[in-house]
């Protein structure tokens, strides 16, 4: 929105004929002008006749200047036209004082509930647009612009006062959908205004009582307990309580909440329905310890789910998801989970289901992964209808102050990235917050976009109830103790300024406050809301915890061979109207060559047709990452794209009508905010495969913080399955410190009580049967397999068909080579690539004393078919052998926990870096691994 300053030191006749070029075509001049002049031709076709500063008619919103007929002017016309006679420098310098509080009104709005804010050099002052003391009483048109008529500036400028410098300031300058501005400036300028009715301010009443009563019964029942306490802001609860109201109004039938551990208790009880006696048992170390899905964690971070009942009576599914105390890290996880909930129950119906993201001040403003959630908010493969970001602003970062915090002016500001529009609001004023709130809804039901609530409000006490806040902030603290909280600033202000209805609800609920309070204290029973299990919710109670016993042996996941040849086919073909790039057909050609002639598969098309299978087994298959759609090194082309008009194909999309689709997105660069996405999408649905794949295996531990806080102890802490695959390319082939391993040593580090499961595969069959593998089970674990990069095109991972219609995933594979063991002296184990370096050795060297065993599942590491294997070679000395250094891979991992087998250890010697950046010197430490193997 444009200020126009250039305009006021124009002639008056340059405006003068601007104003004649829009009479003749409105869309000749710059859209402000446009509506600029569009606000004195309604004033015009409506008879110019109110003055008296009222709203005139149906003025509402931007005017449509099609509904209004004006003739092009002549001489005639001009001069009988009242518009003729008008001060264009001054109506102008109205405008751009409207102009002014529209985008920087926010700057003076009276948001902060405790102290002064800092001067941001608005420029709001009359002197500052050409104005003066001595024009507030004259009239102007330009009153038509804000829904007042022609009015006097006094009205004009006390009018915008109260809709951008008030309790709420709003920012939207920088959005350039008209539509979208014009609904926003419609709202506030035309509506926010009005008195909220006598049902709405006892609703915010009863959740204000609500809110601050959880907190006096646990503050007096509970004392100096970390409980990370709401009061402040207390606001929050009848503000989410209203987008969950309005939301139902307009279509939401799900709300997923993702929030940290501030307020969390009092979310749970208040919005959510579960009962004290539910939350407190936790308190008093009398809930039931069920250790049997998990250890558990603290109950500041424990997931809930509900179904309440709306004023309307509309039922509403809510949940609270799970998450750690790393802030923000559970963004990502939300946004997942409701884009697969809207894909799963909702047909990818956006508007029924709602993600409330509640964001702390200082966190959402130092936090990367914001910014990566808010990137992924219009992005197709992650588009869920936009969020509402709910900003707990209590301007403290556990003790440094804001100026410490960020260098914007407000922890909002990534927000303008994404052009979403953001309330700043005081949270003293509950009828404010609950306005913004529901215009927040409204806007995001309307334009299923982003929006920003900050509600700045304080932090009673410490970061947590033991801590002191004085050592830090003694001046701030000075005045928070001599603050009443926002019930009493609420009922204060009912009862002085309310009318006699709301006076006496505000006495009547004070009293009633009381009374319920006492009730807890007493502890008199609550009953806990009914809930209805959601199908996928169904699906998940069927499965079961997983025992050592599961992983004896795996399933079977072969296909019938026709079925294969079935799948094969439908991979291999495209509309004939389809021109795929020749280097890619000449590939496709080259492996439906292989299958035909040589009845053998290739790990890409291997890979596919696991999917496939699924698939058209009725399971969703969803992948996601960087440039997974053709992969990093050019083996998948999952999507094709025609050479001569750029059109995709999706070749696993066409198989039949019955089939789920194959669901490939090509992500934005980031690792940690796609893989929360993709863990969130797959706790979901426990029937859909969900894979993430890294450019590289190295890049992966930029999402440690989702791998360590989710995925490896996601179901102890919380009870939560999640079957998402990690695919991390992984191998030392010369290419450097950052393109040679996954750091495989820091997932086995992590493996326990079965969490979760590590592999790396060498045949395109066994690849397949531990993908077909991950929804066979009766139970769900993450899989993260290191994944070939050069060995992806490598004879010796082709696979014969029947590899695929037989049996299942092999954990570990033999030496099949071998047909007399007594010869075996010396057995080589290892997983990965570095195993077809060691075969063409001992090919090569025609050893028939080397057995070489694959571990393809290093966790939970298969000690009974391993233990089989060292009684078979029972005569041979056995050697670990790995590519990655002493300290990396897996060698310390199996030195702790395969203790039955007596064995050495070969590799790299112990480093810093992963590997060499010298081409030469990987070469020389490659072959000297290979030579130490086969001469020790």
């Amino acid at each position: 929105m444009k200020d126009f300053s250039y305009i006021t030191s124009s002639h008056p006749a340059y405006i003068e004929s601007l104003y004649q070029d829009f009479r003749k075509d409105p869309n000749s001049v710059d859209p402000e002008m446009k509506k600029f002049f569009e606000g004195f031709d309604f004033a015009v076709s409506n008879g110019n006749a109110n003055g008296n500063g009222k709203h005139t008619s149906s003025a509402a919103g931007a005017i449509d200047t099609t509904e209004v007929l004006i003739p092009v002017e002549t001489t005639e016309t001009l001069t009988s036209n009242p518009l003729a006679k008008t001060d264009w420098m001054k109506e102008i310098r109205v405008y751009r004082l409207i102009l002014g509080y529209r985008n920087k009104g926010h700057l003076i709005a009276d948001t902060n509930p405790i102290r002064k804010r800092k001067d941001r050099h608005a420029n709001l002052d009359l002197a500052f647009f050409g104005l003066s003391e001595a024009d507030l009483d004259k009239t102007f048109q330009a009153g038509n612009l804000v829904g007042l008529g022609e009015t006097t500036l006094r009205n004009i400028l006390s009018h915008l006062k109260a809709c951008y410098a008030s309790h709420v300031g709003i920012e939207f300058k920088y959005i350039s959908d008209q539509k979208q501005i014009d609904w926003l400036t419609n709202e506030v300028e035309r509506k926010f205004v009005n008195p909220l009715p006598i049902e709405t301010q006892k609703r915010i009443l009863e959740k204000l009582n609500q809110g601050v009563m959880f907190e006096k019964f646990l503050h007096t029942k509970y004392v100096g307990q970390k409980r990370f306490s709401l009061e402040g802001g207390e606001t929050t609860i009848p503000a989410l309580d209203s987008i969950i109201q309005i939301g139902a109004e307009h279509g939401v039938e799900e709300v997923v909440i993702g929030m940290a551990h501030r307020g969390r208790l009092n979310v749970l009880a208040n919005i959510l329905g579960k009962t004290y006696e539910q939350i407190f048992s936790e308190f008093e170390g009398t809930a039931k310890l069920d250790q049997t899905m998990g250890s558990g964690d603290v109950k500041y971070h424990m997931g809930f789910g509900s179904e309440v009942e709306t004023k309307s009576g509309k039922k509403v599914h809510l949940k609270l998801m799970p998450n750690p105390s790393h802030l923000e890290a559970v963004d990502p996880v939300v946004v997942g989970f409701a884009r697969a909930k809207a894909d799963i129950l909702y047909n990818s119906e956006y508007d029924k289901i709602l993600p409330i993201l509640i964001h702390g001040d200082a966190s959402v403003a130092g936090q990367g992964i914001v910014y990566e959630v808010i990137q992924m908010s219009d992005l197709k493969g992650y588009y869920t209808g936009g969020t509402i970001h709910f900003v707990i602003n209590n301007q403290i970062g556990f003790t440094t102050d804001f100026d410490d915090a960020r260098s914007s002016d407000y922890c909002t500001s990534l927000a303008g990235a994404i052009q979403a529009p953001v309330f700043h609001v005081n949270g003293d004023d509950p009828e404010a917050v609950v306005k913004c709130v529901e215009i927040a809804t409204r806007y995001r039901q309307e334009f299923n976009q982003d929006i920003f609530i900050d509600m700045v409000c304080y932090r009673r006490h410490g970061h947590n109830e033991g801590d002191d806040p004085k050592y830090t902030q003694p001046h701030m603290y000075k005045l928070i103790d001599g603050h009443a909280n926002p019930r009493e600033v609420y009922t204060k202000y009912l009862i002085e300024h309310g009318e006699a209805d709301a006076q006496e609800l505000a006495k009547g609920m004070e009293k009633k406050f009381w009374e319920d309070l006492q009730e807890r204290l007493d502890e008199v029973k609550q009953n806990p809301l009914p809930y209805r299990y959601q199908q996928p919710e169904e699906w998940w109670r069927s499965l079961k915890k997983a025992t050592p016993e599961d992983f004896n042996a795996s399933p079977v996941t072969a296909i019938s061979e026709e079925q294969l040849k079935f799948l094969f086919d439908g991979l291999m073909r495209w509309p004939e109207d389809f021109h795929p790039l020749r280097k890619v057909e000449k590939l496709l050609q080259e492996k439906i060559k292989l299958f035909t002639n040589e009845r053998k598969i290739d790990w890409a098309t291997g890979e596919l047709l696991a999917y496939s299978s699924l698939l058209t087994e009725g399971n969703i298959v969803r992948m996601s990452g960087q440039d997974v759609c053709r992969g990093t090194f050019s083996h998948r082309h999952a999507v094709l794209r025609d050479e001569n008009t750029d059109q995709s194909y999706n070749r696993l999309n066409h198989f039949n009508e019955e089939q789920k689709k194959f669901f490939i997105y090509n992500s934005l660069l980031s690792e940690y905010g796609v893989l929360g996405f993709e863990y969130g999408y797959a706790l979901a649905n426990p029937n859909a495969l969900v894979l993430w794949e890294a450019q590289f295996g190295d890049f992966s531990n930029g999402a440690q913080t989702m791998i360590d806080q989710f995925i490896a102890g996601g179901e102890q802490k919380w009870n939560r399955m999640n079957g998402l695959v990690m695919l991390l390319p992984h191998g030392y082939e010369g290419q450097g410190p950052e393109h040679s391993s996954g750091r495989m040593e820091r997932y086995l580090q992590m493996c326990a009580q079965l969490n979760m499961v590590v592999t790396n595969i060498t045949t395109a069959a066994n690849f397949f049967h531990a993908l077909r593998r991950q929804l066979a089970w009766n139970f769900r674990k993450p899989l993260i397999n290191f994944s070939p990069k050069a060995y992806l095109r490598y004879p010796g991972s082709y696979s014969d068909i029947n590899e695929f219609t037989q049996g299942g995933f092999k954990e570990v594979i033999d030496d099949a080579a071998i047909t007399d063991v007594s010869s075996v002296k010396k057995v080589l184990f290892c997983s990965g690539k570095l195993y077809f370096e060691l075969a063409e050795r001992k090919q090569k060297d025609n050893r028939k004393d080397i057995a070489l065993i694959r571990l393809e599942q290093v966790y939970p590491l298969p000690v009974k078919q391993l233990n089989e294997l060292y009684k078979k070679y029972n005569k041979a000395v056995w050697f670990w052998v790995q590519e990655e250094p002493l300290n990396m891979g897996a060698a310390s991992f199996l030195q702790m926990n395969l203790k039955n087998i007596n064995y050495g250890v070969i590799s790299r010697s112990a480093s810093a870096s992963t590997a060499s950046g010298y081409a030469k010197v990987h070469a020389q430490e490659q072959a000297q691994i290979i030579d130490t193997a086969f001469s020790i």
